[in-house]
């Protein structure tokens, strides 16, 4: 493990300078008080460190500084106990104590020469306040967001000064933490101030509803009162929703023009977004770059203020063409600034072959949801900056001369070997097949998931510029041939293959299928397909891969059944927020869908399944079945090796080491994050009892809980 960021060895950098054509991407903005060094615009984003882990949060922030970002923001901060965000882990400006947390990310951004903006957020009817247990409030009587058996209660004109008081207050803190922008925030059906603009929540009858200028009242009076309070200290940014997607039950995008006559003139800077939080990370696999394009298109006439969008933006000529059409004057990113936060910089210094594209997975996403760092696949330092010392574009020169062996050119396999080189190493790949990429590139064939085959493009360019490193396609190994050879190390990245036998979750033994036709995702992935027009597809791994498999075969003309233990179709991917829109495809597409039900057994084309709920069963005719339950690794290589660890020392191999999904399988990001483990680990010292580091809570005094517990005896 390193303890902090070591300058180490850099990716690869070629001589070449800026593309004239991108010059107006590195002009500097004006936003009121403060200029923006050029025009990438971290936005706010979620994380899952925030007020829990406020170092790794700083130390995050600042590399997106270090790597080019003008702008760079936190996630929503909360500014009150009466809306706090309980079940997740953002940001927190209650009271001065949380100043200084605050401050350390302002320091890391400013380090580097960018601006740092807070979002502040009142949640009100969108979180059930679960920690601080004070019930919630919003513009009218309604039920919580959630499923939360929880009301919000109507504000009163005296909840509404509080709520401005609030704000006010927390911009004071903010602007003592140091905050160049400070955020009034209306958008991703996430904020009180969204709420009362929306006739969707807001059934008010009093000033503060009815027409858009009442329910607008409440925006107008918290911007300018953010605005008295920054007093030009620091510039307000108004993030703002354009269009709910919610038709005229909602805000439609041609009430945002209206409401842009009422307040457009502000904010110093204009933040803008399309739908709820879903809406706006739509995945690759149901939105295309730049999708939200024709929302914003016009509002930048409206305003004489930078207007900031988002829409996924990896391509510079995207960009570019946004910028010279008058839609944006900022390209707006949060998932792309995750999966490379040096994405301004490698287009300033002309290197565009080392841009690594975001491929719209929502892994990051998952971290929120979760409670837990954030990740990514294409970038696996992402999270890890502080408590693992790993960066995204260096790592630590070579502790040795060792030749490395890396079997397997899969994701993880790929990273190991390019990290590897970048280290130093004389690195071998030797992959059996007779391409890089495994599994990637056969999933990145299936419906919707193209811009997965980035993972690979990017180490596949990032492999050619390493002399060090040998690709050696169509080499398949053997434990004799490596004792054979002169490596040191042996990384096996191998990869596993998907069991045909019914096994995974909801089975822990093999299933009795008789002679029923089986496929594996391995044999579909492969170019296989089903002897018969009717497939029961069974997916016990509950993640995208059973639901695109069926979308596969549906699409193919196929009678398409999917049977599920889950509640849900695809259920995992509540985490990635595509969970609905999955569903929601299937049933467009004809698929039969059957959650909470589990196949027992099949014989004579029928399969028999059967409720997890209840014991009753039914049957199901069929002519083949697809199996989506567990994988095994592929560590038959690793095994053999260790097996033989008596014949290590004459033939000069000090470790052997299954990597990625042949030690344990898992998603893709979970596969490139090991390989990049394996790179940084080698020849690291042991012996440390934590692999990372963590930031431990100051226990705070006990005198205020002692004294009570004495009152109670007495």
């Amino acid at each position: 493990m390193t303890s902090g960021l070591d300058p180490g060895s850099a990716a690869p950098v070629s001589c070449t300078i800026r593309d004239p054509r991108y010059d107006i991407l590195f002009e500097p903005v004006r936003l009121g008080p403060v200029t923006a060094r050029n025009r990438f615009f971290q936005v706010p984003h979620c994380n899952g460190m925030g007020h829990r882990e406020p170092t790794a949060h700083a130390v995050m922030r600042g590399i997106k500084a270090e790597g080019g970002w003008a702008v760079v923001c936190t996630e929503e901060v909360e500014f009150h106990p009466t809306s706090d965000t309980g079940g997740f882990i953002e940001g927190r400006l209650w009271d001065d104590d949380d100043i200084p947390a605050h401050a350390r990310l302002v320091d890391q951004v400013h380090a580097h020469g960018s601006l740092a903006g807070c979002e502040l957020v009142h949640n009100g009817m969108a979180s059930a306040n679960l920690y601080g247990r004070i019930p919630p409030f919003g513009p009218s009587h309604l039920p919580v967001a959630g499923y939360e058996p929880i009301q919000a209660r109507a504000m009163s004109r005296e909840d509404i000064a509080d709520l401005r008081r609030y704000h006010r207050l927390a911009t004071a803190r903010a602007l003592a933490a140091g905050y160049d922008l400070v955020y009034v925030y209306a958008a991703h059906g996430l904020t009180t101030l969204q709420h009362f603009l929306s006739r969707r929540t807001n059934l008010r009858t009093d000033e503060y509803g009815g027409s858009l200028l009442n329910r607008a009242r409440l925006l107008r009076e918290v911007l300018e009162d953010t605005l008295e309070e920054c007093d030009g200290r620091a510039a307000v940014a108004c993030r703002i929703v354009v269009d709910e997607l919610h038709g005229g039950a909602g805000i439609e995008r041609g009430e945002t023009d209206e409401l842009f006559s009422l307040v457009g003139e502000l904010p110093d800077v204009w933040d803008l977004m399309v739908g709820y939080w879903p809406d706006d990370s739509l995945t690759a696999r149901f939105g295309e770059e730049g999708w939200t394009e024709p929302y914003f298109a016009g509002l930048r006439q409206l305003t004489s203020k930078p207007v900031v969008g988002i829409g996924r933006l990896t391509s510079p000529e995207t960009m570019v063409r946004l910028l010279r059409s008058g839609v944006l004057d900022m390209i707006g990113a949060a998932r792309p600034s995750i999966a490379d936060p040096f994405l301004p910089l490698k287009i300033e210094e002309g290197r565009l072959d080392d841009l690594r594209e975001c491929i719209g997975c929502n892994v990051c996403v998952t971290g929120d949801w979760t409670m837990t760092p954030i990740r990514c696949t294409q970038n696996p330092s992402m999270g890890e900056e502080w408590r693992r010392g790993w960066h995204p574009e260096r790592i630590r020169s070579r502790g040795s001369d060792s030749k490395v062996l890396v079997v397997g050119a899969g994701p993880a396999g790929l990273e190991a070997a390019m990290m590897l080189g970048r280290r130093g190493y004389d690195v071998v790949l030797a992959e059996a097949g007779g391409e890089l990429g495994g599994r990637v590139v056969t999933e990145a064939r299936l419906p919707g998931l193209a811009t997965w085959i980035r993972v690979v493009d990017y180490r596949r360019a990032q492999l050619a510029k390493l002399p060090n490193v040998e690709v050696a396609l169509e080499s398949e190994v053997t434990a004799d041939e490596v004792l054979g050879y002169d490596f040191a190390h042996v990384a096996v990245a191998a990869g596993a293959r998907w069991r045909r036998d019914g096994v995974g979750r909801y089975f822990t033994t093999p299933l009795e299928l008789g002679d029923a036709e089986i496929l594996t995702p391995d044999d579909l992935l492969a170019g296989a397909r089903p002897v018969g027009e009717r497939v029961v597809v069974f997916d016990d791994d509950h993640y995208y891969l059973g639901g695109v498999l069926a979308e596969l075969l549906a699409r193919e003309g196929r009678s398409v059944t999917l049977v599920t233990p889950a509640s849900l179709v695809s259920e995992w991917t509540v985490q990635t927020m595509e969970q609905a829109r999955i569903h929601r495809r299937l049933l467009e597409l004809g698929v039969s869908i059957e959650t909470s039900c589990a196949i027992v057994g099949a014989a004579d084309g029928e399969a028999r399944l059967a409720g997890v709920h209840f014991a009753r069963e039914s049957s199901l005719a069929f002519d083949s079945l697809v199996l989506v339950t567990a994988r095994l690794p592929g560590d038959e290589l690793a095994e053999a090796l260790l097996a033989r660890r008596g014949e290590w020392e004459d033939a000069g191999v000090l470790s052997v080491r299954a990597v990625g999904d042949a030690w344990a399988p898992g998603t893709i990001a979970s596969a490139v994050w090991d390989g990049r483990r394996y790179a940084e680990e080698l020849d690291a010292p042991s012996g440390a009892e934590l692999p990372f580091r963590r930031e431990v809570v100051r226990l705070a005094p006990l005198e205020s809980g002692a004294a009570t517990i004495e009152a109670t005896r007495a």
